[in-house]
């Protein structure tokens, strides 16, 4: 799995850079059960909000732990006894 924390703007900024942008970026996902060859979802035209099928990378992580075997809800304790769930996102079926 490779992502990045944030995409770039989709348009230039007035230096000629592109700034950070949350809203829609990529992410690379391959082997452990991920199906080759795979493109899922969609942005719109400019590559500035998801259109279709979004994915946020609390749906990585939970798709990561699923097949990796361990369930996304198990439930971990930090060191405050602080009940935490390993990932709070959906199982991307569509890239399995």
């Amino acid at each position: 799995m490779m992502l990045g924390e944030f995409g770039r703007t989709p348009r230039i900024n007035n230096y000629g850079g592109r700034d950070h942008w949350p809203q829609c970026y990529s992410a690379v996902v391959a082997g452990g059960g991920v199906r080759g060859g795979t493109v899922y979802g969609v942005s719109d035209q400019i590559a500035a909000f998801p259109e279709s099928d979004p994915v946020s990378p609390e749906d990585l992580m939970a798709t990561m732990y699923d097949l990796l075997g361990i369930d996304p809800a198990t439930i971990v304790h930090d060191q405050l006894d602080r009940p935490l769930r390993l990932a709070d996102g959906r199982v991307v079926r569509g890239l399995l």
